[in-house]
C-alpha cells in the first residue's frame, strides 16, 4: 500500500481580508433598522444598492461603485414603496435592473439610468401584485431571463415573468407553494431560498427549521431533512460538489455549519459547531474556487474555508475580525473584481453603528500580483441568460455559459471595472460568455 499524506496544502492558505479606507468606503449611509435576516445590500460592477432607513415609506440608495467617500444626506433615492423595503437584488443579466420587495406586499422592478439616480425615483417599470402580506424574500433565476421568485408572510411562494406586458402584473407564471384549504403549514413560510446552478431545483429553509428541495416548476417537495441536531436558517447549493450547505444552530444554541449529500438529506455529512453567538450566519460560496465564507450578523467576524468533495470536506483558512459589527453584507460578482491585486472575493459590510458601507477585499498574496493569475480565476458564469423564461417553463434546463473572450468594460461602470481596461486578453477571459 502506498503512503498518502493527509496534509492539505491550499493555494488559498494565505488569503487575507483587506478593508477599504474611509475615503474608499461609503460614509453617511442611513442603513435600515429592520430586524429581518436579509443582506440589505446588493452590488454589481456598476452600482451598489443599500436599503436605507426613512420615515413614511421605504427606500433604498443606489450609488455608482466609484461614488465613495461622504454621501450627501439629500442624495436621491429609489422610494416608490409605501412600506419598509426588506430585500433588493440586481438582475444577474442586466446591471441596470434591480428588484425590491417590501412590507407593502408588492415586488417592484426598477430601471436605473446609466448615469445613476439623479432625482428621487418613484415610478417602477413593473409592480408585481400577488401577495397579501409583506414580501420578505426575492431571488432571480440563475439561468433564465426575467424570472423572479418571491416569498411572503402569506405563506405563498410565487414565480414571476417580469417581461409580461403592462406596468402592473397580477398573475404569476407559477405558484410554487401556497396554503391548502386555509391551512398554513410551516413549510410554506421560507427563511431562505437558493436555486441550483441550472435552476431546475430549489433548496429552501422553512419556519420549522428543516431543509426542503423542491421542483420550482411544480412545487413538488422532493426531499426533506430529518436531522434533530440541526435547526437550519440559511441554505446554499455547492455547485460542482453535489452537496448542500446550511447554517443554523444546534439544540444547545451553538451556531453550526452543516454539509449534506444532495441525494440524501436523512443524515448530514458533516456538522461543525462554531460558537455560541446569537446572530444569524450568512453563508457565501464561490463555486469557481470552492471557497466558503461565513459572516455573522451582529458581529464583525468573517470565517473563510475551502471545501472539497472528499473528507474532511471543510478546511479552515483564516478568520477576518473587526470590532465593528455588520448588519448585512453585499457581494460583488466576479466580473467586478480587481484581478491586478489578486482579489478573489469582495464584501460590502453594512456597519449601522457608523452609517458606513465598507468594502472588504479577500486577497491571495502573490509575488507578481500585477500579472494575471490564471489559477485564481478559472472560467466563471457569464452575464448572458442561457434561455428565455418560456423555454425554462416548458421544461428545458440549461446552465449559463462560462466566460471566454475579452471585453472592454463600459466607462460608466466605475473605477473597479475600469482597472481591467488595460488588461491582457487572458486577464479578462472570464468576462464574456461563450458556448460550451
Amino acid at each position: 500500500m502506498s503512503w498518502r499524506s493527509s496534509f492539505h496544502c491550499s493555494k488559498f492558505r494565505h488569503v487575507f481580508g483587506k478593508p477599504a479606507t474611509k475615503e474608499h468606503s461609503y460614509d453617511g449611509v442611513p442603513i435600515t433598522r429592520s430586524v429581518h435576516d436579509n443582506h440589505y445590500c446588493s452590488a454589481n460592477p456598476c452600482f451598489i444598492a443599500v436599503v436605507t432607513e426613512c420615515a413614511g415609506g421605504g427606500s433604498f440608495l443606489v450609488l455608482p461603485v466609484h461614488h465613495t467617500g461622504r454621501v450627501d444626506p439629500q442624495h436621491p433615492r429609489v422610494c416608490g414603496h409605501s412600506g419598509r423595503v426588506l430585500d433588493v437584488k440586481w438582475n444577474p443579466f442586466d446591471d441596470h435592473c434591480i428588484a425590491s420587495c417590501s412590507e407593502d406586499c408588492t415586488v417592484k422592478i426598477w430601471d436605473i439610468p446609466a448615469c445613476g439616480v439623479q432625482q428621487n425615483l418613484t415610478k417602477a417599470r413593473k409592480t408585481l401584485i400577488g401577495h397579501s402580506r409583506r414580501v420578505g424574500l426575492i431571488e432571480w433565476h440563475p439561468t433564465a431571463e426575467n424570472l423572479l421568485l418571491s416569498s411572503a408572510y402569506d405563506y405563498k411562494v410565487l414565480l414571476w415573468d417580469v417581461s409580461q406586458v403592462g406596468a402592473v402584473i397580477r398573475s404569476p407564471v407559477r405558484i410554487v407553494l401556497r396554503p391548502i384549504h386555509h391551512r398554513y403549514p410551516s413549510e410554506t413560510l421560507l427563511l431562505s431560498v437558493c436555486f441550483n446552478c441550472d435552476g431546475s431545483r430549489l433548496a429552501v429553509t422553512c419556519k420549522d427549521r428543516r431543509i426542503r428541495v423542491l421542483d420550482p416548476r411544480t412545487g413538488k417537495i422532493l426531499q426533506v431533512s430529518c436531522s434533530k441536531s440541526h435547526r437550519a436558517s440559511k441554505v446554499l447549493y455547492l455547485g460542482g460538489l453535489k452537496m448542500l450547505l446550511s447554517t443554523g444552530c444546534s439544540p444547545w444554541n451553538h451556531r453550526q455549519v452543516v454539509l449534506w449529500d444532495l441525494d440524501d438529506l436523512s443524515e448530514p455529512l458533516l456538522e461543525e459547531d462554531l460558537d455560541g453567538s446569537a446572530g444569524v450566519l450568512f453563508p457565501f460560496y464561490d463555486p469557481d474556487t470552492h471557497m466558503l465564507y461565513l459572516a455573522g450578523k451582529g458581529d464583525g467576524n468573517i470565517r473563510c474555508y475551502e471545501l472539497s468533495a472528499e473528507k474532511p470536506y471543510l478546511s479552515f483558512l483564516m478568520e477576518y475580525r473587526s470590532l465593528l459589527p455588520q448588519k448585512g453584507l453585499g457581494v460583488m460578482p466576479k466580473r467586478g473584481l480587481d484581478v491586478s491585486t489578486c482579489e478573489v472575493f469582495r464584501f460590502y459590510r453594512l456597519i449601522a453603528v457608523k452609517d458606513l458601507v465598507e468594502p472588504l477585499s479577500m486577497i491571495v498574496p502573490r509575488k507578481e500580483s500585477g500579472i494575471f493569475q490564471e489559477d485564481l480565476y478559472p472560467l466563471t458564469a457569464g452575464n448572458q441568460a442561457a434561455m428565455t423564461a418560456q423555454e425554462w417553463l416548458s421544461g428545458i434546463n440549461r446552465a449559463t455559459s462560462q466566460g471566454g473572450s475579452p471585453t472592454r468594460p463600459r466607462s460608466h461602470c466605475g473605477r473597479t471595472a475600469a482597472r481591467h481596461t488595460a488588461a491582457s486578453p487572458s486577464r479578462d477571459r472570464h468576462r464574456q460568455p461563450r458556448a460550451r
